[in-house]
């Protein structure tokens, strides 16, 4: 009785084997039957050494050296017949969702907003406009620069600070602006570089400008209320100054001491005196109008004692005049014995003193004296100069006692246009103020420009009606006494006030420390915002503060920054760094809001209507020239810690993303980059490898060689295209998530080994199509890729890895079909590292066919990296027995010298001879293991296709009716895939006979004589490389074609590999066909 049994499909040995992977082998197969005799079919760019008709071919591979170029020569010429042609060289002619979601759930819940345009906009801005510039130095500017170039100044940054207000006004109305106010409104307009960079500008000028009130305070106190609480007086004539200076180090010091501990200890109250501050402000403004008014009517008795057209100081006279009548007797005053050597009459004096008179002026003549004409033209000096009144007559004497024990009123400073202008510009800062305050408002979106504006125009208004005022009422000289000294140490602007000087000089000391108190208390936060945001990485310890989140350690930093500007001591030197730091911030703001129109981004939709992108580029410009105007040198410093800040956070990396107009200007001006580039190829002088670099991952979607961005950072330098690129087998929807997993390992393994350029990672059914793939269109447009660069498949040889050879070798086709050069590495993983650096060693090129120039300019470009920069370079070329070695190698060193490489230059003769048996030998065996191999693979084949045809009957009669099993059994018949044992057995035998009968086919066959020919060069050749080139530290090599007959791609690879056995390092070099390099300049 036959014993049935039932023959069951393996599944798990490839019943499930991609049928992909199956349509490939078959395709394959069938090619293989075809005899593919033409060539690639792909047309080379016409070159004086590329197809060059006037070659005679059919000397090219009579012998047997170079058989393994055989396919090459069709297009390329050897090296002797290109060095023939030297004189004829030619160059050929060629949806965001970070926003603020991440930052805002940490940030506590402020509350309800309250305030309207007045008290939340309109007030701090007009707070923080007007302030310590106003009260003690806009009379001196008056006086120094005329009315009209003062009205200049004001006007000028009055029209910048309007135009950034207009500007601001528009980024803050395009959506809710959190705090942080400018600093906010830059950064997320544009990016992360520019908003730390300017933002930490911000900051600075912020912290200088509590410095600036805080010395404007210490001015008022020791000036023009207390006078005897100087620490340091002034010993002899001249160190006033000096003194002066020390009393405000010293003071300063202290008052910033104070005024931490106060922020420290209760912002709170900072924040209810700021309306008291602003009252102090207001009535000392009110109090100056009102004087105005009253000098119209009864002008106040303020008189200045002159000495022929002199200003005296009255701090150390009384009376006006040399001499007084006391009882009848006419007696010297002090005066007299300021000037002369005794109180007597007959005394010796000074001879200025004796020739002229000494007469009385009102310092306040009123509105309707016409004083206004002669105070309409500037009047600039030394330092150290007298302040006199041109229009007084005097008659000039020898100066030969110095005049610096005398009691004249001396300029402390050298004045001319732009000093004027750093010095007043302060004074209209401030416009930012209800910005900064936006969470806090009913409407920001109305308040803010609406409050801003107004605040502006109203501060305006005041500046320029002062200005005009002040030249109308105040005399000449007056205005140029800085400190008041003339008109008995009273602050300037107080003479004018009514109903008395008291109420400037008490209001301006109390708005100063307001205004002080108030930049301490915003710097602080300013710096946490931006510490927080962690774009720049060393401020973000100044983040943390107390459990209420008050930044006490930016109270720290901003302290002792203040205490710099402090011990610089002179407000006047002070005002302009914080000028400069301030005029930075507005030209940001004012390119902010120009990139944004310009850029027409579709997220740009401001609520504020009133704006034009010429508007803020003039608000830009003027801002540059402002600052430039101030101090030139003061300007590049600000500039230049703003482009060591952006160049700092470039390089740390501000990984932040925040829809920026930048990144927008960025995007247009790549597209108009490519679309000029779009227009033709590149010419031979700005060639350079554009890389598409291919990488093998793991299982874990880890690179393999890692050493291969090594080597492509060396050899780029950053500089050009790198498309770094790698394949996935499957279906995109059912790889996803590895994808991406792959794409951030090979992104960070990019920054590890510093290669810069793109990532892209294809997902396809088989490795083939996705590398085909990447080459014919990873790129766009005009930036494109023209080289492949990918490392030697180690493994070809294992049974297991069957289509990696023949991947590789398609590879190779599809590059040189698609004109695109191919760097092959083998060994990559012995390549150095980029820490690694070669002390000595040479660079080999082994030059057998021209490739266009890629073997010798790829070497230059490895040198540059200091990996290889110590290396040197050295071109070997072989001369075959029609070739004259000697001259050969003549004409080789011309050609380096016209292409200024240096490189030591050596002709290799390979002489014809015999094929030796051991070339014979490893012939036969290579393709004794191919034929077995096809057998084997085919023979798996048709074990695959039985299985899966058992496995397709048998799914297909499941599909069936369900029917019991025992019936099932019972009729075994009717089942097709049930065997007999016998017919089993006799199918096994017949197998069998078969594959013995075809090993010993493969065994008994003899070598194709055309793979003998090519074996000898790969050996031949391969020795002559390994006795002159072993011990070198990269071999550079041309890498033969692969052949027409597809029957030989298995064939093709062992040819390479005994190539290049022996060696350490290969860089196999393929040309595109085009010309990479010139003589020509």
């Amino acid at each position: 009785m036959p014993t049935n049994f039932t023959v069951v499909p393996v599944e798990a040995q490839g019943g499930e084997r991609d049928s992909a992977e199956r349509d490939a082998w078959r395709q394959e197969e069938e090619e293989d039957n075809r005899d593919r005799s033409c060539g690639d079919g792909v047309s080379r760019e016409s070159s004086p050494f590329i197809n060059s008709a006037e070659m005679d071919r059919g000397n090219m591979y009579e012998g047997k050296n170079m058989a393994l170029f055989e396919e090459e020569m069709d297009s390329n010429p050897m090296v002797s017949s290109l060095l023939n042609k030297l004189a004829n060289y030619t160059n050929v002619t060629q949806g965001v969702v970070e926003h603020e979601a991440d930052e805002d759930s940490k940030r506590k819940e402020v509350k309800v907003p309250r305030m309207g345009t007045f008290i939340g906009v309109y007030l701090p801005c007009l707070q923080n406009i007007l302030g310590v510039i106003l009260f003690l130095r806009l009379t001196w500017i008056v006086g120094t620069a005329g009315v009209l170039e003062s009205f200049i100044i004001v006007f000028m940054c009055c029209a910048c600070t309007m135009l950034t207000a207009i500007s601001m006004s528009a980024i803050a109305t395009n959506g809710v602006v959190p705090a942080g106010g400018s600093y906010y409104m830059i950064s997320r307009s544009l990016g992360p570089e520019f908003g730390g960079a300017v933002g930490l500008c911000f900051y600075l000028g912020t912290t200088f400008a509590g410095a600036m009130y805080i010395l404007g305070t210490i001015e008022i106190l020791l000036t023009y209320i207390s006078p005897s609480a100087a620490i340091f007086k002034a010993e002899e004539v001249g160190e006033e100054t000096e003194a002066m200076l020390n009393n405000m180090r010293v003071y300063g010091t202290c008052i910033i001491i104070l005024m931490a501990i106060v922020v420290f200890v209760g912002v709170k109250y900072v924040n209810k005196l700021a309306l008291v501050f602003l009252a102090c402000v207001i009535l000392s403004i009110i109090a100056i109008y009102a004087g105005v008014i009253k000098t119209a009517i009864d002008p106040p008795d303020f008189p200045i004692c002159l000495l022929g057209n002199r200003t005296l100081s009255k701090r150390s006279f009384d009376v006006c005049a040399k001499f007084t009548e006391r009882n009848n007797e006419t007696k010297t005053t002090n005066l007299w014995l300021l000037f002369c050597n005794s109180s007597l009459p007959t005394a010796m004096c000074d001879d200025y003193f004796s020739l002229n008179n000494v007469t009385e002026i009102q310092g306040i003549p009123g509105i309707l004296s016409g004083v206004l004409i002669d105070n309409l033209w500037s009047t600039y000096s030394e330092k150290g100069s007298i302040v006199e009144k041109k229009s007084q007559p005097s008659i000039s004497g020898s100066e030969d006692i110095k005049m610096g024990g005398r009691p004249y009123v001396f300029t402390d400073i050298m004045t001319y246009f732009t000093v004027l202008v750093g010095i007043y510009f302060p004074s209209v800062t401030g416009i930012m103020a209800g910005s900064n305050r936006s969470g806090d408002l009913k409407d920001a979106q109305k308040s803010i420009p609406t409050g801003t504006i107004l605040a502006i125009s109203t501060t305006s208004f005041i500046y320029l009606s002062c200005i005009v005022l002040f030249g109308a009422c105040i005399e000449g000289v007056v205005l140029r006494d800085k400190f008041g000294e003339a008109v008995d140490g009273n602050l300037v602007v107080g003479t004018l006030a009514w109903p008395s000087p008291w109420v400037i000089v008490i209001g301006s000391f109390f708005s100063t420390c307001g205004a002080g108190l108030q930049s301490l208390t915003g710097a602080p936060r300013l710096l946490q915002a931006i510490a927080r945001d962690g774009i720049v990485p060393f401020i973000q310890v100044f983040g943390h503060g107390k459990a209420n989140g008050e930044p006490t350690w930016a109270l720290l930093l901003t302290a002792a920054i203040c205490e710099i500007g402090i011990l610089i001591a002179s407000l006047d030197n002070v005002a302009p760094i914080l000028s400069m730091f301030f005029l930075m911030c507005y030209m940001f703001v004012n390119l902010a809001c120009a990139v944004q129109t310009l850029l027409r981004t579709p997220n740009w939709r401001p609520r504020f209507k009133y704006y034009h992108w010429t508007l803020s580029f003039l608000g830009m410009s003027l801002c540059l020239a402002l600052m430039f105007i101030c101090s030139w040198y003061y300007a590049l410093i600000a500039m230049l810690i703003a482009g060591c800040i952006y160049k700092y956070i470039e390089y740390r990396g501000a990984e932040k993303e925040w829809g920026d107009g930048i990144r927008g200007l960025s995007l247009n001006a790549a597209r108009y980059a490519l679309l000029r580039v779009e227009d033709g190829p590149p010419h031979t002088k700005n060639w350079r490898p554009q890389l598409l670099v291919l990488l093998n991952l793991d299982c874990e979607q880890l690179v393999k060689h890692p050493r291969l961005l090594s080597f492509t950072s060396q050899l780029k330098a950053g500089k050009g295209l790198t498309i770094v690129g790698s394949v996935l087998q499957g279906t995109y929807l059912d790889r996803c998530v590895e994808t991406q997993k792959a794409e951030e390992n090979v992104k960070a393994l990019m920054g590890v080994e510093k290669t810069k350029g793109f990532c892209q990672i294809v997902v396809s059914p088989s490795f083939r199509d996705g590398i085909s793939h990447l080459i014919q269109s990873a790129g766009l447009g005009g930036m494109k890729h023209n080289t492949v660069l990918m490392a030697w498949p180690q493994s070809w040889k294992q049974t297991e890895n069957h289509f990696s050879w023949k991947n590789f070798v398609d590879t190779v086709r599809e590059t040189t079909a698609a004109q695109q050069a191919l760097l092959v590495a083998k060994n990559i993983d012995l390549f150095p590292t980029n820490q690694e650096r070669f002390t000595e060693g040479n660079i080999d090129i082994w030059w057998i066919v021209h490739d266009g120039g890629m073997l010798m300019l790829l070497p230059f470009l490895l040198r540059q990296h200091k990996v290889w920069r110590k290396c040197k370079m050295r071109i070997f070329t072989v001369a075959q027995m029609d070739d004259n070695s000697i001259q050969m190698k003549k004409d080789l060193q011309m050609f380096l010298y016209h292409l200024r490489l240096n490189a030591e230059v050596e002709v290799v003769e390979m002489f014809e001879n015999d094929i030796s048996a051991f070339t014979y030998e490893k012939t036969l065996m290579m393709e004794q293991r191919s034929q077995m191999l096809k057998q084997m693979q085919l023979s798996k084949n048709e074990r695959e296709r039985e299985a899966q045809l058992i496995h397709d009957r048998n799914t297909a009669s499941r599909s069936a009716p369900a029917v019991k099993a025992s019936v099932a059994a019972a009729m075994p018949e009717k089942v097709q895939m049930t065997w007999t044992k016998e017919k089993f057995v006799a199918e096994k035998h017949k197998n069998k006979d078969t594959n013995v009968s075809g090993f010993k086919d493969i065994f008994s066959m003899k070598p194709n004589q055309s793979n003998v020919r090519r074996m000898h060069t790969a050996v031949k050749l391969n020795g002559v490389v390994l006795n002159k080139s072993q011990h070198a530290q990269l071999v550079l090599l041309n890498m033969p074609g692969p052949p027409k007959n597809r029957k030989g791609d298995e064939n093709y690879m062992e040819f390479l590999e005994v190539l290049t056995e022996g060696l350490d390092r290969v860089l196999l070099v393929r040309g595109s066909g085009r010309e990479v390099i010139t003589i020509y300049s």
